[in-house]
């Protein structure tokens, strides 16, 4: 008895000492005071007051002195909670296994990366065969001292004398180029700056990249117009390039060059989204030719890629007539279309060429299905997966015997197989080996009803044995738009947010590519807001079906999907205990306005259209934030090297909220700002302990003790 009433007096003491804490955060938790300024802008005749435009200039000490104090008091309030320290030991823990890139070949060597578990970045190395001993080739912890430089692209020339190498420096989408002789691993002195939305193509002893005139102004935030693409020959400046193709009369559009295996034939991609067109035209010139002849001249809203290709024949993926995509054959000489491989029910993910054959890869209710064509367009068989998830690679060069592709799912650690063509099986390449058993938990695919009664797909994962009381911590995660489709897929990091008792549920939204272009185009433009009618569906099914309750559910999407948290929380505060809106697009009336944000027109539309505009103001995170509302606990995350959705947006919406919102909620409205950090984690350390912070944060605000 006295043993029981110990028990009991202590558990009391730590439920007190637990509450105790938590009041002590809130009574020392203040907002900064955010300047006002008189500044107001006409939207069609409409007037829209802004007076957090100062925050856009991300180069001033007030901005830079703005974003100190927040931070300050956002990790003055995480630096409190009792177990945000074990939240990251099991993150280091669970994540330090080694994690490896499918290889792929070059003559007779293998190139592959990989990261011994907690590197900042992944290293590159190369074998000759699959049995040798790898050698190191690039190794980017190596070129920063806080580990945040990164190796975007390695392209190697067809005889396999250079590789021209793209690095980032502090997360930026801006890339340096530079090159390697392959046989000495020494870097030469070519060096290519300011290059954004581009390959490296090679062809005759150079290769074909695109870039930008260097930007006025901030680099970070600019806006970036007149795309161009150059020729670099080895063993050059960058002043010597030679200026392949720009279009002056329309600088808001992409231009990106790639070359066929044979380097027989460059192929000119155009696409104009800032125009709101989705589609793209295709050049292409043969070697030894200053001419680009048209295969489709307009931009339309058609896309069209060259997957393959003979002396006189392109082989060519295309939405033409065929939403969900298909194959065709253009005849160079004749310049005429046929129909290889049709159009299916399922949306055509992508076509890869390999050993005289040709690998599609299908989307059935989210999961991949994979099969091989001959270049005839014969059904030959269809790749056996080891169940249902996401499947990826496939692709490789005309002389290849086998290829390897990735097979991952939520609980599935991404596994490398490789596939024979001639006995048409495949088998474990790498399995990865991580500190948690598959066993223990399961996946459910549910089909829940949205508003306008459209059925939308929603993946559930817990931990086995899970009750069904409404007290559980759960994330409801989302993204819908940009013909993007959330698949399943395996994330170390959401292991330990499960151990705990976490839901994760991924709702497959409209916006998004799951079910082909019809789905994306009813979450786009003018019907965006069937995006948000299905998140807040999804988190009612949650609600409903006692996977947790409004006090126990968090919302979470980054970019696009921070955006589709901001604008929830708006229109259901309610709904949810916790928002966790990542680098979001939060001002729909100015986010054209940025480095490549013109380029998001296509899928949202523009302030500068009447009709839109009424859209875009009715849903605009920013703009639609309200007083006397209690909003959910609220984490806005952001870094200063955000050149994609720059910081602006969650800057002026952080002091939008606050302003507005703090006498009346109940809950802290913070924002975290990542230094040296971009759309995405930098590095390694940086993404456990961003991951370490919202875990923490999620489960303190609904009031539940993880269980360390």
């Amino acid at each position: 008895m006295k043993t029981i009433l110990r028990r009991n007096l202590s558990r009391l003491a730590a439920v007190v000492l637990f509450l105790s804490i938590s009041f002590n955060i809130m009574a020392q938790y203040k907002y900064p005071q955010t300047r006002k300024i008189d500044h107001t802008d006409d939207y069609n005749g409409t007037k829209i007051s802004d007076p957090y435009r100062w925050l856009e200039d991300d180069r001033s000490a007030e901005t830079a002195e703005w974003v100190k104090e927040q931070n300050k008091v956002t990790f003055d309030y995480l630096s409190q909670i009792p177990y945000r320290k074990q939240f990251q030991e099991r993150l280091e823990k669970i994540f330090n296994y080694p994690k490896y890139s499918a290889p792929f070949r070059k003559g007779e060597w293998f190139y592959f990366s990989k990261n011994d578990g907690l590197q900042n970045q992944s290293v590159l190395y190369r074998q000759k065969g699959l049995k040798a001993a790898p050698e190191l080739v690039i190794d980017p912890n190596k070129l920063s001292a806080d580990g945040t430089t990164r190796l975007m692209n390695f392209s190697i020339s067809k005889d396999g004398k250079y590789a021209a190498y793209a690095l980032s420096k502090g997360g930026s989408d801006w890339m340096d180029v530079f090159i390697m002789n392959i046989d000495t691993k020494e870097t030469l002195a070519d060096k290519l700056e300011w290059v954004k939305i581009s390959g490296l193509a090679w062809q005759k002893g150079g290769f074909y990249y695109s870039r930008y005139p260097k930007p006025e102004g901030s680099a970070l935030a600019a806006k970036n117009e007149n795309h161009q693409v150059f020729y670099h020959q080895v063993g050059t400046s960058q002043d010597k390039d030679e200026l392949i193709y720009e279009d002056k009369a329309n600088p808001q559009r992409f231009h990106t060059v790639s070359t066929t295996e044979d380097e027989k034939f460059a192929l000119l991609y155009i696409s104009d989204r800032g125009k709101g067109k989705d589609g793209n035209a295709l050049f292409y010139r043969k070697e030894g030719s200053k001419t680009f002849v048209p295969v489709v001249e307009e931009i339309t809203d058609f896309s069209y890629g060259v997957v393959e290709n003979t002396d006189q024949t392109f082989i060519i993926q295309t939405s033409k007539g065929a939403p969900n995509e298909k194959v065709e054959t253009y005849d160079l000489t004749a310049k005429t279309w046929k129909n290889l491989i049709p159009e299916k029910k399922e949306p055509l993910q992508g076509v890869s060429s390999a050993g005289g054959k040709l690998i599609l890869t299908y989307l059935k209710d989210v999961t991949t299905r994979a099969y091989v064509y001959s270049l005839a367009g014969k059904l030959e068989n269809e790749i056996q997966l080891p169940g249902l998830g996401t499947a990826g690679g496939f692709g490789g060069e005309k002389e290849d015997t086998f290829v390897f592709y990735t097979f991952t799912s939520f609980t599935y650690p991404p596994t490398i197989f490789t596939y024979e063509f001639k006995t048409k099986k495949s088998d474990v390449f790498r399995n990865p080996e991580v500190d948690f058993k598959a066993s223990d938990f399961e996946t459910k695919q549910v089909f829940y009803t949205s508003k306008d009664g459209t059925k939308v797909p929603m993946f559930i994962v817990y931990k086995k044995g899970l009750k069904l009381d409404g007290q559980n911590p759960t994330i409801l995660y989302g993204y819908g738009g940009f013909n993007i489709s959330l698949n399943p897929s395996f994330s170390p990091l959401l292991i330990p947010f499960l151990e705990q008792g976490g839901v994760y549920a991924s709702a497959n939204l409209r916006g998004g590519s799951e079910y082909g272009e019809s789905w994306h185009e009813q979450g786009m433009k003018l019907k965006k807001q069937n995006v948000f009618d299905d998140f807040i569906a999804a988190g009612e099914y949650l609600v409903a079906n006692k996977y947790c309750d409004n006090q126990h559910l968090a919302l979470r999407g980054g970019s696009n999907g921070g955006l589709l948290v901001g604008a929830v929380v708006n229109q259901r505060p309610d709904l949810a205990k916790v928002a966790i809106p990542q680098v979001g697009v939060m001002d729909m009336l100015r986010f054209h306005k940025f480095t490549i944000g013109w380029n998001w027109i296509a899928d949202y539309g523009s302030a500068d259209n009447a009709e839109e505009f009424k859209v875009l103001r009715a849903y605009s995170p920013l703009h639609n934030i309200k007083t006397g509302v209690n909003y959910p606990a609220t984490l806005i995350t952001t870094a200063d090297h955000d050149d994609r959705v720059v910081p602006a947006h969650s800057f002026k919406y952080a002091a939008e909220l606050q302003e507005k919102a703090a006498a009346s909620s109940k809950n802290p409205l913070l924002i975290r700002v990542d230094v040296n950090s971009g759309h995405g984690a930098s590095n390694t350390k940086k993404n456990i302990e961003m991951t370490s912070d919202i875990y923490s944060f999620i489960f303190w605000n609904m009031g539940v003790k993880p269980k360390f």
